[in-house]
């Protein structure tokens, strides 16, 4: 029977696949808008588009790989593998960015009057909307599934439709007033837009590469099962944690009573992790024992519970 955590790489993966289709059909709609207007906004989308393409890409293969079972030389996993994926996304949105800035440069001083500007508006249109609903449903299956490479990459579409909106508006306003100008300015603010985006993709990323501990509702829910289900026990001290794709590691010391015998403090032991792999999917529990001694008895709570 497959596993939870089996369960998950394959809907992850599965998801991922259909992504990379969805991108290309997106991609493809922004570059006829653009070969049928001119526009450097519009092309401004479409560059943006590609890089959808080839994080999809990027992201599909990171999945596979964290998917993959521990191995004598990952003796951990492979779970962090979607993060690199994440700053992969992440960079290749700065280079987006700034050859968009370079095309403007490049064409100042000869703005170009928009050609079919309603064909383009309605393709662009079009892929605006595929990509809205797509986005939406990749960070909704991504928090499902546990994986930041599909969340990632969600965040990334919708702040693809973001720009492409104001792309839209103003493309329309460009070709009802005639101001040409406002097209090179609509790239240039699209691609400031995206630097922005680029850059938090890739700073949430790092901050998850180098072990960033659960959030605090996970962390609370962790406390919670700790002073549930850890009875006989005196308490719960140096609870430390940090996350790796859709796992999450819980190590802690817990105090018994000195006279305890192994059997019995190694049936808590039990009881404690059963509980936390339920409330926290996805959880790698380590617990330490210790005698009653080693107690710290009244001590900060950011890292200790009293049972």
């Amino acid at each position: 029977m497959a596993t939870l955590l089996d369960q998950q790489n394959n809907g992850t993966r599965r998801v991922a696949a259909i992504g990379i289709l969805v991108s290309i059909v997106v991609v493809g709609l922004k570059a006829a808008a653009f070969w049928r207007t001119g526009s450097l906004a519009l092309y401004s989308d479409a560059l943006e588009g590609i890089v959808n393409v080839i994080t999809a890409i990027a992201a599909t293969v990171a999945i596979h790989m964290a998917s993959r079972p521990a191995d004598t030389r990952h003796q951990y996993g492979h779970h962090k593998a979607e993060y690199f994926a994440a700053v992969l996304e992440g960079i290749l949105i700065l280079i987006a960015a700034f050859a968009i800035l370079h095309e403007v440069l490049a064409s100042s001083g000869h703005a170009v009057v928009l050609a079919q500007p309603r064909d383009g508006l309605i393709l662009n249109g079009l892929a605006t909307v595929m990509n809205g609903i797509w986005g939406v449903h990749l960070i909704n299956r991504g928090q499902d599934l546990r994986s930041p490479a599909l969340i990632a990459d969600g965040r990334h579409l919708l702040t693809d439709v973001a720009t492409s909106v104001g792309v839209l508006t103003g493309v329309a306003l460009v070709a009802l007033t005639g101001w040409l100008w406002l097209d090179a300015l609509l790239a240039t603010m699209v691609a400031l837009y995206i630097l922005w985006a680029g850059w938090r993709i890739i700073s949430v990323s790092m901050s998850s590469l180098m072990d960033e501990a659960v959030t605090a509702e996970i962390r609370r829910r962790i406390y919670a099962v700790i002073s549930e289900k850890g009875s006989g026990a005196i308490e719960a001290h140096d609870i430390r944690t940090r996350t790796a794709g859709r796992i999450s590691f819980i190590e802690f010391h817990l105090v018994v009573p000195g006279e305890m015998s192994v059997a019995r403090s190694h049936q808590i032991c039990d009881r404690l992790e059963a509980a936390l792999e339920e409330a926290v999917p996805g959880a790698n529990v380590l617990i330490h024992v210790e005698p009653h001694v080693k107690a710290k008895g009244v001590i900060s709570e950011a890292d200790a519970v009293i049972i």
